[in-house]
């Protein structure tokens, strides 16, 4: 008898194994991109970059790049992990095919990036429809969320340059669709720039919004029903009179920031004008009070502008600010939102920050590295991550049900598209057969059900 040592069983390895499938929960995102018809839009997008003759499709390479990013891929040569598995797959091309691909597109510039948003937008807009109730406008309005996000660099990269928190990198500005308490968000724009690119430029601002309703449905391209949140980056003139212009009428809640004339203000308003501040439950956050401020502090802004103010509490060991009054954090944003209570227009403000969730989502998806030199190349790299994203966030709102509909990439990976199973081919069928022991089969099972059952595009 032999006798067992340390707290697991040893076991050995070989080799030879045959007819098993890695990432087979992959499947789920393969099958994501046949029901919403991304593959035949990219396909018919890239199509003037396809050279006769070819082996490989271009729209079929830049998807497998995305499926590499979104099962965990950082560079490039990750996509060998799709190359391994051409029974769920397909053929993939070869590493130097593939960077030729991004050569070509980089080269291309702002033509190929247009053909592949526009791919994005015609797909963004059918998988809405088949999401129906659980669609980011099925209550009426879209809020699109932006946020600069800082991309450190470890060698000398074209525009890497030192940032504002003393790093070296760059500073991409990227705008994402909030899907609310019960789902996630989808990228919807990804501006690529210089690391010292400033956080308020307001026309870095202008252009990620533009290219942010580019990708809604065209009901939401102007209009109230779309809501642009950002923090105090975009609380500058130039851009919230370009979303108020005549012809564009967008709602929006921006951060501001606290100036001298604010702070003073927001001393002299009475203690009978604080309004407590609630949470999404409807309950009274405990310590913060809100209050909207008037006269000359709205001086030089658009008509129609409200300026509110919040003070609270802050939290145990926070740092006070000049501008915190009486131990009370103060905070200010601005809105062009009317008929609903302050502390109402404070909490969706408040809610602004699941964008800090969808760039941390986006971090775990091949934006914690620009894998490659030029910045041409890393623009095509960054739309490639956004492809990612987009399918991240369209597979849960299609397939998932409950809590499920709000992992985040690293869980969806560790339980579900890490799962193995044997391949059965029957006849002219294949079968991937998950392990009965997965605590999570039943829900991929039930997911790739569900996407089964969702009309075919065309």
């Amino acid at each position: 008898m032999n006798k067992r040592i340390g707290s697991y069983p040893p076991v050995r390895v070989q080799g030879d194994g045959d007819g098993l499938v890695s990432q087979a929960g992959g499947v789920l995102l393969v099958e994501t991109v046949r029901k919403t018809g991304l593959d035949t839009a990219i396909s018919a997008a890239l199509m003037p970059w396809r050279k006769p003759r070819v082996v490989h499709d271009p729209g079929k390479i830049l998807l497998d790049l995305a499926l590499a990013v979104a099962l965990g891929g950082d560079f490039l040569s990750d996509v060998a992990m799709l190359r391994a598995e051409p029974q769920v797959f397909g053929p993939v091309a070869s590493d130097p095919t593939v960077s030729r691909l991004v050569d070509t597109l980089a080269t291309a510039g702002p033509r190929a990036l247009t053909a592949i948003r526009r791919a994005r937008a015609e797909v963004r807009e059918r998988v809405w429809k088949l999401a129906g109730p659980d669609a980011p406008d099925a209550g009426g309005q879209v809020v699109v969320d932006l946020d600069g996000v800082l991309v450190l660099a470890h060698s000398d990269k074209q525009d890497a340059a030192a940032t504002w928190k003393r790093t070296f990198g760059h500073h991409p500005l990227v705008a994402f669709v909030d899907h609310g308490a019960a789902g996630s968000g989808e990228p919807v724009a990804g501006l690529l720039r210089p690391g010292n690119a400033g956080s308020n430029t307001a026309a870095d601002h202008i252009t990620t919004t533009r290219l942010a309703l580019a990708q809604l449905p065209k009901r939401h391209r102007r209009g109230r029903r779309t809501l642009i949140r950002t923090d105090s980056a975009g609380g500058t003139h130039d851009f919230v009179n370009w979303l108020t212009a005549r012809g564009r009428w967008l709602s929006y809640s921006v951060g501001m920031t606290i100036t001298e004339a604010v702070h003073h203000a927001a001393l002299c308003v009475p203690a009978s004008a604080w309004t407590p501040a609630v949470e999404p439950d409807g309950r009274i956050r405990d310590g913060a009070w809100v209050a909207e401020l008037a006269g000359d502090v709205l001086k030089g802004w658009p008509q129609g502008m409200r300026l509110i103010v919040r003070k609270e509490r802050p939290h145990p060991g926070a740092q006070l600010r000049f501008t915190d009054a009486d131990g009370m954090r103060l905070t200010c944003f601005a809105t062009n939102t009317t008929g609903t209570a302050i502390a109402r227009l404070e909490l969706r403000h408040r809610q602004r920050a699941r964008a800090e969730d969808r760039i941390r989502a986006a971090r775990a998806t091949g934006l914690r590295n620009l894998p490659l030199h030029d910045t041409a190349q890393n623009q095509v790299w960054l739309e490639i991550v956004q492809l990612a994203l987009d399918l991240l966030a369209w597979m849960p709102m299609l397939a998932l049900t409950g809590t499920a509909r709000r992992w985040e990439p690293k869980r969806l990976r560790l339980r579900l598209f890490s799962a193995a199973a044997r391949l059965v081919t029957t006849g002219r069928r294949r079968i991937l057969r998950l392990a009965r022991h997965w605590p999570w089969t039943d829900v991929i099972t039930a997911a790739f059900t569900r996407l089964q059952a969702l009309p075919n595009p065309g």
